[in-house]
């Protein structure tokens, strides 16, 4: 079954941006998902086609208007529409590997993409939309976010990458950042590829590759650390 993705945005010709592109790009093309993409804009219904409106109580900046939202997203995800409804937000939950793969097990998801100061609170919780962060930090507006969180969903799809065991390894999906990599050639400006890799004991290159990515968490992740240690003593590892 295709996974079924649509964006609704103030500006339509982000996408498919970079995920027309690669991996995301060649899984469009197969049809292993779909991406449609809503203008808000089209939801408005005075001549100026008017989205958004100035904070109650006061302040700076513009607010989009619930009923326009609610609109656009009525008109491509009913009631019963089973999928998701994300707002990509600077104050949402934060994307994490195990969300993602969530995600990935849905039949597909409905995201909207914020813009100004933000979205009307009513038209959040009257649509159920859940808010999601992909870091602490703020973008001129939520489209390169969606890029972002369908880039990571889309290659977790069946079929997208070329080995299952791609997805595996990768950092966050055991706790721990990634190990270091190498390649060809087996030196390159004085700096050699570690013995142990070339080798051939499988069993000695899993344990130097695991002790890499303990140390590498350890010191770039101690938030990260903290959390593989607990879940190893209540293993009992």
């Amino acid at each position: 079954m295709t996974f079924a993705a649509s964006v609704l945005t103030l500006y339509p010709k982000m996408f498919p941006g970079p995920l027309g592109h690669a991996l995301a790009g060649r899984a469009l093309e197969r049809g292993t998902w779909s991406l449609e993409v809503c203008n808000i804009r089209d939801a408005a219904t005075d001549r100026h086609r008017t989205v958004d409106d100035t904070p109650a109580g006061g302040g700076v900046g513009m607010v989009l208007k619930p009923d326009v939202l609610a609109r656009a997203i009525d008109t491509i995800s009913p009631a019963d529409d089973p999928r998701p409804r994300l707002l990509m937000s600077p104050r949402g939950e934060p994307l994490t590997q195990k969300l993602v793969r969530e995600f990935a097990q849905a039949p597909g998801l409905v995201i909207v993409c914020g813009r100004f100061e933000g979205v009307d609170e009513r038209v959040i919780e009257g649509r159920g939309l859940r808010e999601i962060s992909i870091g602490d930090f703020i973008l001129s507006g939520g489209e390169p976010a969606a890029i972002c969180l369908l880039d990571a969903v889309v290659r977790l799809l069946p079929g997208v990458m070329g080995k299952t065991e791609s997805g595996e390894h990768e950092s966050f999906e055991t706790g721990l950042l990634e190990h270091p990599h190498y390649t060809r050639p087996r030196e390159w400006e004085g700096r050699r590829i570690p013995d142990v890799l070339l080798s051939g004991n499988h069993a000695a290159i899993d344990d130097w590759r695991r002790n890499r990515a303990e140390e590498l968490t350890r010191q770039r992740r101690p938030d990260l650390w903290a959390e593989y240690v607990k879940r190893r003593t209540v293993e009992g590892e």
